[in-house]
Order: C-alpha cells, then sequence, then structure tokens
C-alpha cells in the first residue's frame, strides 16, 4: 500500500478586519457625505445623484489601508486621493456637460467636509487598533532565529509599530555576541539548540527564522523542534540584496512559488490599467485635440516636411514598437530625422525647442496609448541603443521593460526628465522607475498625471 500525501498548499493570508474596513470606509464615507449634504440642504436624491454615486464608488473601491499611518502621512494621502477624484468628476462633468446638474451648496459642502471626515474615521481607527493593541489579552511575544542583519530588521518591525501588538524577546543564535550583528549583542537568548525548550518554557507565540539559506540542514532539524511548539512559525528569506519587483507567493498546484520580479500589470490589474489608458486617452485627446491642431501647424509653418514623425523604441518586454512624436527638426531631404537630438543642437528649430520644453512634442504618443503600445503613465521610452548600452551598466535596467512605456512616469515628476547625458542621471531615472513598478497602484497614475500637466507649465527643463 502506498502512502498518499496531501499536497502542501500556500495559501495567500486572509485580509485582516482593518484591511477589510478600509476596504470600504473611504468609498462609504464619501457617498454617505454626499447624501447627507442634499438631506442637509433639503434636496431629493436625483438620476444625476445616483449616476455620481455609482462613479464615485467605482473610482475608490477598494480604499487605502491608512489605519496604521501617522496623522500627517494620513492627511496628505487622502487630501492627495481627494483631489485626484474632484479632478476626474470635473473632467468628467466638463465632458458630458452635466456640471449644471448639481446644487453647488450642495457639492461645496460635500468638497470641504468629505476629506475632514475620512481623517477623522482613520484617525479614531488608529487609536482603536492602538488600544487593542495595549490590551494584555492582544500582546504577542516573539523571538527571532538568526542575530544577522537580517534578524535586526525583522526585529526592528516588529517592535517598530505601537499597533502591532508584539512584546520581540531577543534572539536565538549559534554565534557568541561578538560575532552577531552589533545591534542583536546583548539580546541573544542561547543557541539554536535552547530555542525549543525556551520558547515552550515562556509561551512564545511567534517565531521568526531568518538564518541564510545556505544553513537548510540547521532549518531543519531546528524545524523539527519548534514544531513540538505552539508557537506561529514564519521564515524570512534573505531578498534584501536583490531588487524585488511585485514580490509574491503563488501556489502552482500545491508547490509554493516565490515571484521576485513580475509585471504589476497581471489579472484585474492589467485589465484596470487597460480600461483607465483607453478611458483617459480619448477624454485627453478629446480636450487637447485644438492643441494638437495648433502644434502640426505651427511644426510645417517652422519647417519642410512632415508634422509627425516615428521612432523605434522597445516596449513592453523589449520588443521593438513605433511611438509618434511632433516633429521639433528639420527633416532631410528624404523627409527623415536622423539622429538623436540633444539641447543645443543646430537642427532643433525654435518652434521644436518651444513644444520640447513644454512636452508639447510628447501629444501624439496619446495615440499610441489607444493603439496598445504605449500606457499614460510608466517608464519613458528611451533610443533603442540606449537600452543595450545601459543595461550593461546600470543594475536591473531592463526590468523597467516589465510594464509598457509610458508618455509620463514616476522619474518624470520626480525631476528626472528630458536628457540622460550622465550615468547617475540615468540611474537615478531608473531607481524612480523600478519604485513605480514596486508600488503602483491607479491611484499613482492619477496623480502623476496631475502633476505632469502642472509641470508642463512651469517647468522649463523637459529637455
Amino acid at each position: 500500500m502506498f502512502e498518499t500525501r496531501s499536497p502542501r498548499n500556500f495559501n495567500s493570508a486572509p485580509q485582516s478586519v482593518t484591511a477589510f474596513i478600509a476596504t470600504v470606509l473611504e468609498p462609504a464615507i464619501t457617498v454617505l457625505v454626499y447624501l447627507g449634504a442634499l438631506a442637509w440642504h433639503g434636496e431629493e436624491v436625483g438620476r444625476a445623484d445616483l449616476t455620481l454615486c455609482f462613479l464615485v464608488l467605482a473610482l475608490t473601491f477598494p480604499g487605502i489601508n491608512r489605519f496604521r499611518d501617522r496623522l500627517s502621512s494620513a492627511a496628505v494621502g487622502i487630501l492627495g486621493s481627494w483631489i485626484t477624484l474632484l479632478a476626474i468628476l470635473l473632467g468628467f462633468g466638463y465632458g458630458t456637460r452635466s456640471l449644471d446638474l448639481f446644487q453647488h451648496d450642495v457639492i461645496l459642502f460635500w468638497v470641504v467636509a468629505t476629506p475632514v471626515i475620512q481623517l477623522a474615521a482613520v484617525r479614531l481607527g488608529f487609536m482603536a487598533i492602538r488600544q487593542q493593541a495595549r490590551q494584555p489579552g492582544n500582546r504577542r511575544s516573539a523571538v527571532v532565529i538568526g542575530a544577522g542583519a537580517l534578524g535586526v530588521k525583522v526585529a526592528h518591525a516588529l517592535s517598530s509599530s505601537p499597533t502591532q501588538g508584539v512584546d520581540f524577546v531577543g534572539y536565538f543564535d549559534d554565534r557568541a555576541d561578538a560575532r552577531v550583528h552589533s545591534d542583536s549583542a546583548g539580546k541573544r537568548l542561547g543557541n539554536l539548540l535552547e530555542a525549543a525548550p525556551y520558547i515552550r518554557a515562556h509561551g512564545v507565540k511567534e517565531v521568526f527564522i531568518t538564518l541564510p539559506l545556505g544553513s537548510q540542514p540547521r532549518i531543519i532539524d531546528l524545524l523539527e523542534h519548534l514544531q513540538g511548539t505552539t508557537a506561529s512559525i514564519y521564515f524570512v528569506p534573505d531578498v534584501f540584496g536583490i531588487s524585488i519587483i511585485q514580490g509574491r507567493l503563488q501556489d502552482m498546484s500545491g508547490v509554493p512559488v516565490v515571484g521576485i520580479c513580475e509585471t504589476p500589470f497581471t489579472g484585474t490589474n492589467r485589465m484596470i490599467k487597460r480600461i483607465s489608458d483607453v478611458v483617459l486617452s480619448i477624454l485627453i485627446l478629446l480636450l487637447i485635440f485644438p492643441i494638437m491642431l495648433a502644434v502640426a501647424i505651427g511644426v510645417k509653418l517652422s519647417s519642410p516636411g512632415p508634422a509627425i514623425f516615428r521612432q523605434k523604441r522597445n516596449g513592453l518586454d523589449g520588443e521593438e514598437i513605433i511611438v509618434y512624436k511632433f516633429r521639433s527638426m528639420r527633416a532631410m531631404d528624404n523627409g527623415a530625422v536622423v539622429k538623436q537630438a540633444t539641447k543645443g543642437d543646430p537642427r532643433i528649430t525654435p518652434f521644436g525647442a518651444f513644444i520640447r520644453r513644454t512636452s508639447l512634442d510628447e501629444l501624439p504618443q496619446f495615440i499610441n496609448v489607444l493603439q496598445g503600445r504605449m500606457s499614460i503613465v510608466g517608464p519613458r521610452p528611451h533610443a533603442v541603443a540606449h537600452n543595450e548600452m545601459y543595461r550593461q551598466l546600470i543594475k536591473a535596467y531592463m526590468v523597467r521593460h516589465k510594464v509598457k512605456p509610458g508618455i509620463t512616469g514616476w522619474a518624470q515628476v520626480n525631476g528626472h526628465r528630458g536628457e540622460t547625458d550622465t550615468l547617475d542621471k540615468m540611474q537615478a531615472r531608473v531607481e524612480y522607475d523600478l519604485e513605480y513598478l514596486r508600488n503602483w497602484p491607479l491611484g499613482l497614475d492619477l496623480v502623476i498625471i496631475l502633476r505632469t500637466a502642472k509641470s508642463m507649465l512651469s517647468d522649463s527643463k523637459a529637455y
């Protein structure tokens, strides 16, 4: 008879109660405050009001968990999200000519009261979580196996937040205090063989193993002993020296697979990103069509040649794509524009210098977005020759091609626009691009779009 073993399933951690509340809190408050404003002013709920409420729910759900943020961080986050939402709603209202369907007094009350009530709710939630964490019955004692740099990071994470509810006890390591990390010296409780007896004797609730993967025999032996206790056991892989992009644990038919470098735009995220690109690019193209027409006429009058020219760039997964731009240089006899232009290039026309400085030459790329070659927000596409050079000089450079290139990006709104004529400039831009990939939510795209619109009017360092 053969022994049958069930597959080792690695399920995602269940959503916490506070995370679930945060998911619905901000959307619910936004809608309820609007309905309350209608009632306060004696107005009936009409079709336009219901449409606005459904649109707000669609744009704000799920809410962001801010319960563990500091007051200043929560305030900035709420205000930024609120301004972004209002800008989108104003754009929809202007585009559909429906602004007059709403009472101005109601809208003004809603605009002012909503972020204040949201911040108050978040603060109350923070105080409730902190108070709950202080209750003796909710405290959890924890130890860390491994007194190296990673163990110190874990210990700091456990004890740094007042809402964690964790009492960090100390470390277990076979090395003497003189050989462990300086921040863990004096906090070592014993060696690895002494860990399980200590945990049983003191009722330790959580154990975090931070030993290097090269210590596999010791880890297996340690787990055999720890499974004789009632403590929850967690293994923390040492991946701090690796550039993690959208790291996640996946279950592949019972086999745990740890994602180290993955695009954020998979599953529903991919659908949301594409829908937002199509909707926003259509709205933006409708709004900027007169500007594009004026720029095209200006290009034609500035010098002979086509108004738009095509560039080869690397797109998603490094595949070559064609990108459109308004021509800013004098064309050759065959109508082509050769070589990459730099600041002060004599081929750049005076009008071309103007549209470069204001980034108006990038406007045709909204057509690329509709074609699916680009996104509105993402890492800027570099020249193919630049990619081949910098991929050998900058660590994780090609990871930025895990997403579609964008018209604007996180690097651009943080001051890294235009020429990257030094390795340090390119390194800084790539770091911001990777930060965008690690931390993407849809709200970040909207913030970048608004900051880009502002910088087009005020920033003279686009190129």
